[in-house]
């Protein structure tokens, strides 16, 4: 317990992982040259898409029995180096990441937006701009998050300095606190769809309020998909829109 890896302890142990990664590859190439079809299926999700994953991964093995599902969370820094080190094979996301060389589909619309108490004094103005709301504190997610990353990059395209007023690891975390009346904050309405029905929470009115971006499902130019990574990627382009709509109208209390 008392031991570390030195740096180059912690060297050879990432490429330990990546020669086990490797292998583990070879072999179920191997076993598909036999017509063997394995069915281990790794995916990184970032922090906001565990909302909506597991259910398509529910009916994703509907139609492919046997699947072994090896899911790993994180937020956007962390999942990008899951996908770097080979640790998985899929990775969902709101952006591509430009760091490194991938294939990115879009698959569904993701749609964030600024949020606030019914009771906080901008919902009682106007027409709000972003330079209204550089004035307030705003409630974020930790660097590395594609959220923060997204809000950071809204504000600079606007000009603009981006005033944090916490900074928390939590997606609830952040609903309740906004909910609270301690800030504005801006995330995906997939996760704060129950809060905005119930009127805990309500939509700021600003110019461009909610903000449409796209889920994308991505894989690594240079790395060659399992059958099973390749027949989800597939089913997440071909019925991902749907199925997000979907759970999103058999939620209890859903957004009309």
């Amino acid at each position: 317990r008392g031991i570390r890896l030195t740096s180059a302890g912690e060297l050879m142990a990432d490429y330990a992982g990546r020669i086990l990664d490797l292998w583990r590859e070879a072999g179920d190439e191997m076993a598909a040259q036999r017509g063997v079809v394995l069915r281990r299926l790794r995916i990184g999700v970032v922090t906001t898409a565990e909302y909506l994953v597991p259910r398509m991964l529910v009916v994703f093995a509907r139609e492919h029995p046997n699947v072994e599902v090896k899911l790993k969370v994180g937020n956007r820094d962390e999942v990008v180096r899951l996908l770097a080190t080979h640790e998985v094979d899929l990775v969902i996301m709101g952006r591509p990441p430009k760091e490194l060389k991938t294939v990115a589909a879009p698959f569904a619309r993701h749609t964030m937006a600024f949020i606030a108490a019914p009771t906080h004094p901008l919902m009682a103005r106007g027409r709000l701009t972003l330079q209204d709301l550089a004035r307030e504190d705003l409630l974020v997610r930790e660097r590395g998050s594609g959220t923060r990353t997204a809000l950071e990059q809204l504000f600079r395209d606007a000009d603009l300095v981006l005033r944090i007023g916490s900074e928390l690891s939590g997606n609830e975390a952040i609903k309740q606190m906004c909910a609270a009346g301690f800030g504005l904050a801006f995330m995906s309405q997939h996760i704060c769809r129950h809060e905005l029905e119930s009127g805990e929470l309500a939509l700021l009115p600003v110019t461009g309020n909610p903000v449409e971006r796209e889920w994308f499902v991505i894989h690594l130019a240079t790395r060659t998909l399992t059958p099973v990574a390749a027949a989800f990627a597939r089913f997440l382009v071909e019925h991902g829109r749907q199925n997000i709509e979907d759970q999103l109208l058999r939620a209890p209390n859903a957004m009309p």
